[in-house]
């Protein structure tokens, strides 16, 4: 289990990392910033890459900051809310139009951030106990 928790960790950090790295093409894909730009500017994609730097460094100690793994949880629900607003009031298609990897970008990292919300959540209940 230990094995599982710690290479959840590494693809969560992964995933933040790569998908914003590629799908805004090194921070130049304009189209991500233009249908947020409060959560999604550069300076927020950056934060996600942070992130998941910080996901990466609890990989193999993550049972000895069990405080901070609820931190986790929590700024994943936070980007699953903030996700589910944007969806329910925005439409991706005039995106996928434009720019198919901002497309892809807002049509799938809420997805991304509710499993890894129930990952986190799930590793922070287990040091609970």
């Amino acid at each position: 289990m230990n094995n599982f928790i710690k290479k959840g960790f590494i693809l969560a950090g992964c995933t933040n990392i790569v998908a914003v790295l590629i799908l805004s093409r090194l921070f130049t894909n304009e189209t991500i910033n233009k249908y947020d730009t409060t959560v999604m500017s550069n300076f927020g994609l950056l934060m996600i890459i942070v992130w998941g730097f910080a996901y990466l460094s609890v990989s193999k100690n993550y049972y000895k900051v069990k405080w901070l793994i609820a931190v986790f949880a929590i700024e994943k629900l936070i980007y699953s809310i903030i996700w589910i607003q944007w969806r329910l009031s925005n439409n991706v298609t005039p995106i996928f139009e434009e720019d198919k990897m901002a497309g892809i970008f807002y049509a799938i990292y809420g997805i991304n951030d509710i499993l890894f919300f129930v990952f986190f959540s799930y590793v922070f209940a287990k040091l609970l106990k």
